[in-house]
Parts: structure tokens; C-alpha cells; sequence
């Protein structure tokens, strides 16, 4: 009998709900994110182990890069091990060197930014919209030089940069734009899906998205004649590609590249999530809608910024997060939220603020925005199972505020 029958056998005997219950115990804490396990990923595990390839690019990488295609309304899609590795091979298909420019914001994770450097290229930073927390177009064609070469627009929380906007800056001066959409798997912008609105998109699949596989990413492609070398960049450089396809009656190295592909187990797992992409994207509204509509007297009554965006967008209910008044503010909030047992960290610390970010690049103008938002921003937890607990958060939330506001605890 094959070694993995006895496993087969064990998950038979399993429902799907049942399965979910090998998912980490709970305890009285809410932590700010918990993966939860919401199909047949543990089967489909399984059945990669028993169709004998554990690399990449078989069966479920196949599956999924189809899904991810149709989702994003994209041309093509190609999984990858991580969002960041999607960011990089989306640098190299710029063709970055040194002594090029790409513009993104300042207020993002430091994959947009690393991709950039390790071409050799220079990342300029500029301020984001207060409104949206994304890009301000009128920010990045004032940028705009003529080293220029490309321009990384972040879809923060979920919700879409003003691509329209932004693609009238690139398009007349022909600069690529890429977006990174880590975040926003299921969003869109004018009806139009994130991942389909710029050149190329980045997705992330880390256990703290919507869609998760632990470690994981994707890189979709909206113009046909980058298709061809993406594969070659995301095969350590080499025609493989072209090989198994019967194109070529060999394969070796023609380009830049590394290797970008995730094994067929993390494939696998994505699989499961991603079948169920409608139930978790509607789960995920729900709760930015409760949070929203339990949360709606703090700006009014206590000063407190709720998330904001364009009527163009919607977003896919991946963050909730609160702008504090202060700093010293949001760091007594989190303290007396973690003495309830309940974690709501702060996000980025702006790039050009960093040591890396003064190292490797430059700012654009004022940062006046990047900076206040930075220092008062919170997220509140959010995550697939969240229904049962949300309310614990919302009555902790509004009774932390209210106490620290009359403790005078927001200067």
C-alpha cells in the first residue's frame, strides 16, 4: 500500500467542516489576523502528493493560474512563491537599471521598494492622498523626470489607486505602471477587477490576506508580448516553459531570472482558498460593513478617521483600520485593546523615513501626509471567522475611546 493511503484515508473520513477544526485552537484572545481553513485544502494537499510532483508548475499551479487570470481580468497569470517575488519580476520586466526612477509611495510594505533597488534602480517616494491613503496623481507627475521609467501604484487596504488618473500620467510619456494589488485580490476600479489595470499586477497570498496560502503570490500580465519572457524570468531565466510545451526540443538559460515558483503543496492549498474566493470576499464586506456601521459616531464624537475611498472603487473588505488623533493616542489605545485581549497593531513605518529608504532612495516633495497617517493609523482584526467576535471588538473599541478620552489620553 503506498505510504500516503493511510492519509487519504484519514481526510475521507472528514467532512469539510470537520477539517477546519485542525485550524489553530482559539482562546479568549482576538488576535488581529487567524488563517482559517475554508475548502478542500487539506484534500487537495493530498491529492498532489498522490499525482507525484511536489515542483512547481504542475497540476493545482495550472489551476490556480487560470483562476487568478479570470478573477483579475487578466490577459495571463503566473503564480508565484510570494507577492514580493511577483514585485521583482515585475521590475525586471521593466528593464530597471541603474540610474532609473520608478515613482511609488512612501507609505508602503518594503517589497515595493526592494524590487526596485535590486535592479539597481532608484526608488522616489511621494506622498499619499489623505482621502484614500493611496497615490496622489498630482504627487507623481510633479515627480515625473526624465529618468523616469515606471510607476508602482499601491491599492492600499484593499482599495484601488486612481488608475485612470495615474495611467494619464504613464501612458503619454511611456512609463510602465504596475500595481501592486497584495491587498486587493477582488477589488475594483470602475467595474474593471484590480490586476487588470495597469501593465501588471502583484498579488500576495500571505497568511494575512484575504486569500491565503501561507507564503505566496502572483503576477498578472495585461500586454501580450510580456508573457512569454515573464515565464522565462520565473524559471530561473531558462525556456523551460517553451520546452514542456513542445516548442523548443531543449531548454537553457536566454535571460535574466530566479526562482520564482511556489511547489505544488502551497499550490495546492491556494487551491482551496481560491475556490472559494466569492463566500470569502462576501464574508470580509460583511465585516467592513459592521465595523463601519458599529464604529460610525467615533469621527463626530471623538475625532477618530474612519477608512474613506472613491466612489469609483470597491474595495474586498481586507482592512479596517482607525486614524487615531495622535501618536501618543494610538499607542494608548493599543496598550489598553492588548489588555483586553484583543491586537490591533499599526502598519507601515513610511520608507523614506527608514534607513534603507534614506539609503536607496528619495522623496519627492512633502511627506506631510505619508507622516500624519503613519503615526495614528491602527487595524482593527479581520479575518474570515471574525462574525462571532466582532462585537467583543466593537464594544471594546468604543469603551477603550471613550476612556481615553475623558483620561485625556489624546494629546
Amino acid at each position: 500500500m503506498p505510504q500516503n493511503s493511510s492519509v487519504r484515508v484519514q481526510l475521507n473520513r472528514l467532512s469539510v467542516e470537520e477539517q477546519h477544526a485542525v485550524a489553530a485552537p482559539r482562546n479568549a484572545s482576538i488576535p488581529f489576523n487567524r488563517p482559517s481553513l475554508v475548502g478542500r485544502e487539506l484534500n487537495n494537499i493530498v491529492e498532489a502528493i498522490e499525482r507525484g510532483q511536489l515542483s512547481g508548475d504542475g497540476h493545482f499551479t495550472a489551476e490556480c493560474n487560470a483562476i487568478i487570470a479570470r478573477l483579475a481580468g487578466s490577459a495571463s497569470a503566473l503564480l508565484t512563491h510570494s507577492g514580493t517575488a511577483a514585485l521583482e519580476m515585475a521590475a525586471i520586466l521593466c528593464d530597471l537599471k541603474p540610474g532609473d526612477e520608478v515613482i511609488l509611495p512612501s507609505f508602503t510594505f518594503v517589497s515595493t521598494a526592494n524590487a526596485v533597488v535590486l535592479r539597481g534602480a532608484t526608488p522616489v517616494f511621494v506622498d499619499i492622498d489623505p482621502a484614500t491613503l493611496n497615490l496622489n496623481p498630482a504627487r507623481v507627475a510633479e515627480a515625473v523626470t526624465p529618468r523616469t521609467r515606471a510607476i508602482f501604484a499601491v491599492h492600499y487596504a484593499g482599495f484601488p489607486a486612481d488608475m485612470d488618473a495615474l495611467a494619464d500620467i504613464a501612458s503619454p510619456r511611456d512609463l510602465l505602471l504596475v500595481e501592486d494589488a497584495a491587498q486587493a485580490l477582488g477589488s475594483t476600479y470602475k467595474g474593471r477587477p484590480a490586476g487588470s489595470l495597469g501593465d501588471m499586477g502583484a498579488f500576495s497570498f500571505h497568511e494575512t490576506k484575504n486569500i491565503l496560502s501561507g507564503e505566496g503570490g502572483a503576477l498578472t500580465l495585461n500586454t501580450s508580448d510580456l508573457v512569454d519572457r515573464a515565464r522565462i524570468i520565473r524559471e530561473k531565466g531558462t525556456n523551460r516553459s517553451q520546452f514542456i510545451d513542445g516548442l523548443v526540443d531543449k531548454y537553457t538559460w536566454v535571460d535574466l531570472g530566479s526562482s520564482y515558483l511556489p511547489g505544488e503543496l502551497i499550490a495546492a492549498f491556494l487551491h482551496g482558498q481560491l475556490e472559494q474566493v466569492g463566500e470569502i470576499t462576501r464574508r470580509r464586506r460583511r465585516l467592513f460593513d459592521r465595523y463601519l456601521e458599529g464604529l460610525a459616531i467615533l469621527p463626530a464624537r471623538h475625532g477618530i478617521g474612519l477608512p474613506r475611498w472613491s466612489p469609483a472603487v470597491r474595495g474586498n473588505g481586507h482592512m479596517f483600520y482607525l486614524l487615531l488623533r495622535s501618536a501618543a493616542q494610538r499607542s494608548a489605545f493599543i496598550a489598553a485593546m492588548r489588555e483586553e485581549g484583543i491586537g490591533t497593531p499599526f502598519h507601515y513605518v513610511p520608507l523614506h523615513s527608514s534607513p534603507g529608504g534614506q539609503r536607496f532612495g528619495r522623496s519627492a516633495g512633502a511627506m506631510e501626509h505619508t507622516d500624519r497617517t503613519a503615526e495614528r493609523l491602527v487595524r482593527l482584526p479581520m479575518f474570515f471567522d471574525l462574525e462571532d467576535e466582532i462585537e467583543r471588538v466593537l464594544d471594546t473599541c468604543l469603551r477603550v475611546v471613550t476612556r481615553l478620552d475623558r483620561s485625556g489620553a489624546a494629546c
